[in-house]
């Protein structure tokens, strides 16, 4: 129908516009607390503001805005996504979800809907935890579990969390004052792209997500004998880096004969006092391990923990292993997970199911309400990229799914 159209034209306009605002000129950049970040996140208030809905901008730098129905003692669902990016990005990861979010919120405002309970709609600050290396930093403010610890953490400039906090206008004493009672959630919903191949390769527009990995992500550090590249016999070195390579490709390994269950990834790496006439003294470098399974997850990190120390031990290498966050794995709610199949259905869609490998919002949302995502086809999967793209089919497709879904769970709340 051309008024599904129409909307879908909207929100690739807004998501177009958002992409417009970067801390770098020739790719998409907004990281936390950044003035790009704070330009991008009044654009979104404003669009939030003009739609009518209750707006603010709360501790952590969240875009809130608050549709409230008339009935006493309501509940809240939520909607929402994040609206900071990866280094060098795409337009579409976070953004999409909040700005189809508003979409979907308007058409309830333009239609006088009547609501069962509270709608608020959130375009969280910090999920991708680029700056500070924490990940979501919004979401956490938003479910009371933010460690006020993490207010003395500094970027690779030296800013710690709450001066960043500051310049963007917001106060850290009201940081718990923010969340949303546990007991006044009525639920959370996600559209997200996909960020795999599954739904571009099967030409399916959206799919239900059913659970979401648990992840680790850990630091380690090799520590060997800094030396002259052309005075220290090959066979006499304690070379860091040779150590280090040794551990990446053990571990590549490792994850491709597992990959039925896990995914790991080292994606930094560090040499101290790189010079191309020495050898490595000491290496730093990452470690992603993830899986929808618990069991799995903490005997892959056991592993390769043991694989690590055996390869350096081999090599006279003394290691660091530095657990630097980890997440348990995420089952969504079997209600909304069916209502949103439902919603699906209703469009002659075919119905598949995913489980996401990336973390998401939904993940600390997921301790104290029940959480839905629904996942959009996106290029190839490609995500994290500048080539990430989604068809304007594909979004008209998921704003009528968007439309069911919310119009179902009224009607079961109204019952």
């Amino acid at each position: 129908m051309e008024v599904y159209l129409e909307r879908a034209q909207r929100i690739v306009a807004r998501i177009n516009d958002l992409a417009g605002i970067s801390e770098d000129p020739k790719g998409i950049t907004r990281t936390f607390g950044t003035a790009a970040f704070v330009e991008g996140r009044d654009k979104v208030a404003d669009w939030i503001k003009e739609a009518g809905l209750e707006t603010r901008i709360d501790s952590i730098g969240n875009v809130r805005g608050k549709l409230s129905c008339s009935q006493p003692n309501a509940k809240t669902f939520v909607i929402a996504s994040h609206i900071d990016t990866v280094v060098n990005a795409g337009k579409w990861d976070g953004p999409l979800g909040v700005i189809m979010g508003l979409d979907l919120v308007e058409q309830l405002i333009q239609t006088e809907a009547e609501l069962p309970f509270n709608i608020e709609l959130i375009a969280f600050s910090d999920e991708e935890g680029v700056r500070f290396h924490t990940t979501y930093l919004g979401s956490k403010v938003v479910t009371g579990s933010f460690d006020k610890h993490l207010l003395g953490k500094k970027d690779a400039s030296g800013i710690m969390l709450k001066e960043a906090i500051a310049t963007m206008g917001c106060n850290i004493s009201d940081l718990q004052k923010d969340a949303i009672e546990a007991d006044t959630w009525l639920g959370y919903f996600e559209i997200h792209i996909e960020q795999g191949p599954v739904l571009y390769e099967r030409n399916i527009p959206a799919a239900v997500v059913t659970s979401i990995a648990g992840q680790r992500r850990i630091e380690i550090t090799f520590e060997g004998m800094a030396g002259h590249a052309g005075t220290v016999p090959m066979d006499r070195r304690n070379d860091a880096l040779c150590c280090a390579a040794g551990f990446v490709l053990q571990t590549e390994k490792y994850a491709i004969e597992n990959k039925e269950r896990i995914v790991a990834t080292v994606g930094k790496l560090n040499i101290v006092n790189a010079a191309s006439n020495v050898i490595p003294g000491e290496v730093v470098c990452s470690l992603d391990v993830r899986s929808a399974d618990e069991t799995d997850l903490n005997q892959a990190c056991g592993h390769l923990q043991n694989l690590c120390n055996k390869i350096s031990e081999a090599r006279n290498i003394k290691t660091r292993w530095k657990l630097i966050q980890q997440t348990a794995p995420v089952s969504c709610d079997k209600d909304l997970v069916n209502l949103l199949s439902h919603s699906i259905a209703q469009e002659n869609l075919e119905t598949i199911s995913l489980v996401s490998g990336a973390g998401h919002d939904a993940v600390p949302v997921s301790v104290i309400a029940p959480v839905a995502m629904l996942f959009v086809r996106c290029f190839k999967g490609i995500s994290h990229n500048p080539l990430e793209d989604v068809e304007l089919k594909d979004i008209e497709a998921t704003v009528k799914i968007s439309d069911n879904f919310i119009q179902n769970l009224i009607k079961k709340y109204n019952q």
